[in-house]
């Protein structure tokens, strides 16, 4: 049995840009327009409609290019209603902007729980089961109630885990209330189920590696249930983890951390396993929609129910549509984030876009497809059967003389050159919900090495691989990895939000709450393996908060290994320099050393 107090520290989202509001109303009317940097526009119009007392019509909410979100603009805040009254009552604009103190101050926080683990591992190292019991802080006002079920639904994370007992508590208290932060409730289930892992394999002397070896699941490639009842969608997560193992060469770099052991040096290499839960949709009734529009001249508009904050929709909405149809990018233009323009949209979180959103997309783009193959086939005077697309041409099959483009599809929809009864226009709404979540997964490494004088750690080498079903755009993809990496580095190295016994915050400003910056951070080694979910038709999973979760446990690992020597065993993050300073001289005055 290995027991453990594991803890996840608090954390602002820091988002390049903070909240803004912006609202100017039209008394005559009434209505009014409001310019929020949000992740949900239709929520923040339906909550506002609500407030007003007027109707969702009279309402619109427009989510400009907003500077990122991670979860933080996932929620309706006070200033967002308040500004459009205050410009209703005034009859005159205004605007509220965050300064980066209000933002640490008042914007929700993420994670802050505290697990107590009982592991229970046969001596082969096998498991047999994982006890915790959760508590969770949640500020001062119930936002984030259900963050910790879904710490509970993950818990088992990869493994074959025959019995699972969670026992959750939470609590309020006077902090900043606790909300979605990038990866929501997974990034606590993973840090502490590989935390435990780490921990047994030292306790029974196996290697970290081979300790996962024999409890991963076997692949799978249909719906899989989880002893805590999640039906994983897919996975192959031996294949990752030897993957990661393999482009890091983890036998060279044990043979090499036991020269620097020999030469005094303090060097670590942290491993963990991840599986995510995203494309949220089946629970809640969370949707998403699309309408793909064809106009008369050829160029296509994509109106998205999703609304990015940084994540590229405009690009792979546009690939989706243009590779589909047989037009140029440019062809293609995406609208979102205006609920004049999308009268119906659920927003961007939770992994969720390309899944859902995405899916969407594919099934309204589909549809005017499959209308554009009856009009080419008109055109052509050939069965629709025998349209095919071909590098821009909508040709009949084995005749490459005989094809028409898309704009000449187009111009015959809005024109008398459609064939009989057919109704005029060329566009599809669509709205989709999936039957289940998707389930992204990966394995990641991490090289350390601990200055014993300072207790600082310096990143040298970072391994990630993850695996997102199929992949819509390789540099979207490693945009999303590349931050979401540094993200969770930061957790498990820099990043904590503290109150003083007081009450008072003391890292209310980023003097006193440390992110890192480039100089920090390696280059990345990224791979991926690609396992297609069967969920949705584009057989995508999500990306965005794969790597947060995977990194953290990582670099904790790693940290912890280096420090082995010493018989340091845990460290809760942020690593910083004074916190494991702290546990080496602790270490060296035990009057067993």
């Amino acid at each position: 049995m290995v027991r453990a107090r594991i803890r996840n520290q608090r954390l602002a989202g820091i988002p390049i840009e903070p909240r803004g509001v912006l609202a100017i109303a039209n008394p005559w009317e009434p209505s009014v327009t409001v310019w929020s940097a949000t992740q949900i526009p239709h929520g923040v119009r339906d909550e506002l409609a609500t407030f007003l007392d007027l109707p969702q019509s009279a309402v619109r909410v427009i989510a400009p290019e907003v500077g990122g979100g991670f979860g933080a603009k996932l929620s309706v805040y006070p200033e967002e209603l308040l500004v459009p009254w205050a410009a209703m009552r005034m009859g005159r604009p205004v605007k509220w902007i965050e300064d980066r103190s209000e933002h640490l101050q008042a914007t929700t926080h993420g994670r802050d729980q505290v697990h107590h683990a009982e592991l229970a591992v046969n001596a082969d190292g096998t498991l047999r089961g994982l006890r915790v019991g959760l508590t969770a802080d949640l500020g001062a006002y119930p936002m984030g109630v259900g963050l910790p079920r879904l710490t509970r639904r993950l818990l088992s994370g990869c493994y074959r885990l025959p019995a699972l007992q969670v026992d959750i508590r939470s609590v309020y208290t006077n902090k900043t209330p606790i909300a979605a932060y990038r990866g929501a409730g997974r990034p606590e289930a993973i840090f502490l189920i590989e935390r435990m892992i780490d921990l047994a394999a030292r306790e029974l002397g196996i290697d970290p590696a081979d300790m996962r070896r024999r409890n991963l699941l076997p692949a799978f490639d249909e719906p899989t249930a989880s002893i805590s009842g999640e039906l994983y969608d897919s996975g192959d997560y031996p294949a990752a983890l030897e993957h990661a193992l393999t482009i890091a060469g983890y036998d060279r770099l044990r043979a090499e951390q036991q020269e620097a052991r020999q030469a005094g040096r303090l060097m670590g290499i942290g491993l963990a396993s991840y599986v995510e839960m995203a494309g949220f949709g089946p629970e809640g009734d969370l949707f998403e929609s699309a309408t793909v529009r064809a106009n008369s001249d050829g160029a296509i508009t994509v109106v998205t129910g999703t609304s990015p904050h940084g994540q590229g929709h405009e690009t792979a909405w546009s690939q989706l549509v243009a590779a589909q149809l047989g037009v140029a990018l440019d062809q293609v233009a995406v609208r979102h984030g205006d609920t004049a323009t999308v009268p119906v949209g659920v927003g961007t979180f939770g992994s969720r876009s390309a899944a859902v959103g995405g899916t969407a997309v594919h099934l309204a783009a589909a549809d005017v497809g499959e209308k554009a193959r009856l009009l080419a086939a008109h055109l052509l005077e050939a069965a629709p059967a025998d349209i095919v697309l071909n590098d821009g041409q909508w040709q009949v099959r084995g005749v490459p003389g005989r094809a028409v483009t898309f704009a000449v599809i187009a111009k015959a929809a809005y024109s008398g050159a459609r064939p009989p009864g057919m109704e005029a226009g060329l566009e599809s709404t669509r709205y989709f919900q999936p039957p289940g979540m998707v389930f992204p997964f990966g394995a990641h490494v991490a090289v350390v090495e601990v200055d014993p004088e300072t207790g600082s750690v310096t990143l040298q080498r970072y391994v990630s691989v993850d695996d997102c079903g199929r992949v819509l755009n390789p540099m979207l993809v490693e945009g999303q990895v590349h931050g979401g990496l540094a993200q969770g580095i930061a957790q498990g190295l820099y990043e904590e939000i503290a109150y003083g016994d007081d009450g008072a915050m003391l890292s209310g400003n980023l003097t006193t709450y440390m992110i890192p910056t480039a100089p920090d951070l390696p280059s990345f080694a990224l791979d991926r393996t690609i396992t297609p979910s069967p969920i949705n038709p584009l057989g995508v999973k999500g990306v965005g908060e794969s790597a947060t979760i995977g990194s953290t446990p990582t670099i904790v690992n790693a940290v912890l290994d280096a420090l082995a020597p010493l018989g340091i065993r845990h460290i809760d993050p942020p690593c910083t320099p004074e916190k494991v300073w702290r546990a080496i001289e602790s270490a060296r005055k035990r009057p067993d050393r």
